[in-house]
């Protein structure tokens, strides 16, 4: 099931679709106005959040496309997001190009503790059709398309997909800049939905594309599949949570899978799409912070 957070009026909905049809979960029970709702209910019930949510759709109204498209949000409220680094071959190739000091990732792809970083905060988070943002005092910025694993208490209840918008030109010079380039206003997207985990059969095969647009002309186009992620979704998630206090909702993106040719450089008005299979497509136009 996919499961979407609206936003009217100041007012939050939670919907649920089965593929068929989309349910209004808040119409059925006004306490459920949030993913984060919906998987502490079923938590305290010990069930999954589909069993929760399908117990729900007889009493709840139902709602268009259109009307989820107007109104969706950010998928997942989550306390913090945490980011994986040099899971994929490409981008530790890409690590090695953008920096002053390449010796430095030679041996992360192939460690035994992958490289989990912090990424961002709910007011750093942006949602389906808001805007990505790139530092004004970076020269080279790129978007990062990663999927990534939504977590209650730590545990994985579902998966969504994440833009880790990244300034290669700051990281690059200096390894120690990691957190200025990663961590500023706007520099995370997730959505467009959560996808339960009880609906996606293998989190490591899924096919991956992302396509960025200027002025009307695609400058990128790119593809992909989670199997190529040298790191499982399970041993990422074990990293994060090992001898550290998570909160109770979080996401954990697993890795750049694709990553542009330099010189590109991702400009202002530019469109991002990430489509992952079973999942959807998040995109985002692209802003100056």
């Amino acid at each position: 099931m996919q499961y979407n957070q609206l936003e009217a009026a100041g007012e939050r909905r939670l919907c649920v679709s089965d593929g068929t049809t989309t349910y209004d979960l808040t119409s059925a029970d006004d306490s459920l106005r949030s993913f984060g709702d919906l998987a502490r209910a079923a938590g305290l019930t010990r069930s999954t959040v589909d069993d929760l949510a399908d117990a729900l759709i007889e009493d709840a109204d139902t709602l268009s496309l259109e009307e989820v498209d107007r109104d969706v949000t950010v998928p997942v409220d989550a306390a913090e997001v945490w980011a994986a680094g040099v899971t994929y071959r490409i981008s530790e190739e890409a690590r090695e190009e953008e920096s002053s000091k390449p010796d430095i990732y030679l041996d992360v792809y192939d460690a035994d503790r992958p490289e989990i970083f912090f990424k961002a905060t709910p007011s750093r988070t942006v949602g389906p059709g808001e805007a990505v943002g790139i530092r004004a005092d970076s020269e080279w910025d790129t978007p990062e398309p990663e999927l990534g694993v939504v977590l209650y208490r730590g545990e994985p209840v579902g998966y969504t997909i994440g833009n880790d918008v990244s300034s290669r030109s700051i990281e690059g010079r200096n390894p120690l800049y990691l957190p200025q380039a990663k961590v500023y206003d706007r520099c995370c997207a997730l959505g467009p939905c959560v996808v339960s985990s009880q609906s996606i059969d293998d989190p490591h095969d899924l096919d991956m594309e992302m396509t960025i647009h200027r002025e009307g002309e695609v400058v990128y186009t790119g593809e992909t599949n989670t199997g190529e992620m040298v790191r499982s979704c399970e041993e990422l998630v074990s990293y994060f949570t090992r001898h550290n206090a998570v909160p109770e909702l979080a996401v954990v993106l697993t890795g750049t899978s694709l990553v542009p040719d330099s010189p590109f450089d991702l400009q202002v008005d530019d469109r991002v799409e990430i489509s992952i299979e079973d999942i959807g497509t998040l995109a985002n136009p692209v802003t100056q912070v």
